[in-house]
């Protein structure tokens, strides 16, 4: 009985300062953002400066600015699903197969998701540049020079221009994902639909596909969740321009805390955006467990 509780004494002293890290940068502070949305607060007081009610929240949901960033956060959402996902199943399919050069391409595919944000930022800013970038240049060896364009300045392609650089970073966290799921499949199943005749297409319909289920429902949780915290890559690239075209709840949120100094319309802003992650985190852990006992 003695051991027993030093036990439960002992791992209780382990986990504690997991717990008390979880409770000060988690729980404690989500209450606390939903408190000081409901004041207004420069952030350089120790108390909010006055009550102002739901008038925060009454500017978040008028301002259009709101709804434009929302719907960019959007925009990443669907660019994930249809773009990144499915290039991350392709290339962990082809780092997976037997051809000559996978160890390169492994390699190759995985620099990106190894070198710091800032980095790719400032790497994109150059291929972007409308005189000396790669971009433009190489669209006029190729006769092309029609499609260039200010990239970063044009309101019409500057969240495509973004994206594109955010997928060249993220597209390989998920083909190592995908790479890894491929493992657990049977080889003897693939031998038996060869032997069967089937085809490579039809292979990867009745046989990947529904081993990467699980994999590709947890891919789309992380991507969902991932799109609606994008921050450093956007802010450096842009800073949400031009007028506030490319602007992201999260871009915004801190413009609003750290430029303009008013921490409780931040607040509102920041706990909104922690009530959308929550709802749409709830509907796809929905999924991924319908989809397990499927």
């Amino acid at each position: 009985m003695y051991n027993k509780r030093k036990k439960k004494i002992t791992a209780f002293l382990f986990t504690l300062p997991a717990v008390a890290l979880f409770l000060f940068y988690f729980l404690i502070p989500i209450p606390m953002t939903f408190f000081y949305s409901f004041f207004r607060w420069e952030g350089f007081s120790l108390r909010p400066d006055k009550f102002v009610g739901f008038g925060n929240w009454y500017n978040l949901f008028s301002n259009e600015v709101t709804w434009r960033a929302l719907l960019n956060n959007l925009k990443f959402i669907i660019y994930t699903l249809l773009i990144q996902i499915p290039i991350g199943i392709g290339l962990g399919l082809l780092i997976s197969s037997k051809i000559k050069g996978t160890n390169f391409m492994r390699i190759a595919f995985f620099i990106p998701l190894l070198i710091p944000s800032t980095t790719i930022a400032i790497i994109w800013k150059i291929i972007y540049d409308p005189y000396l970038g790669f971009l433009n240049n190489f669209l006029k060896i190729l006769g092309l020079e029609k499609l260039a364009k200010i990239w970063l300045g044009d309101p019409e392609v500057v969240v495509e221009a973004i994206y594109a650089a955010t997928s060249w970073q993220w597209i390989p966290f998920y083909m190592i994902i995908f790479a890894a799921a491929l493992t657990e499949i049977p080889k003897e199943l693939y031998e038996a639909a060869m032997i069967d005749g089937a085809t490579s297409f039809k292979r990867f319909i009745y046989i990947t596909l529904p081993f990467l289920k699980r994999t590709i429902i947890t891919a789309a949780i992380l991507g969902i969740t991932g799109s609606l915290k994008y921050f450093d890559l956007v802010y450096i690239l842009t800073e949400g321009g031009p007028g506030n075209t490319s602007e992201l709840l999260a871009t915004y949120m801190y413009k609003l805390a750290f430029r303009h100094q008013r921490m409780g319309y931040a607040s509102a802003y920041a706990f909104f955006l922690f009530g959308i992650s929550l709802v749409i985190s709830i509907l796809m852990y929905r999924v991924y467990r319908r989809g397990d006992t499927v």
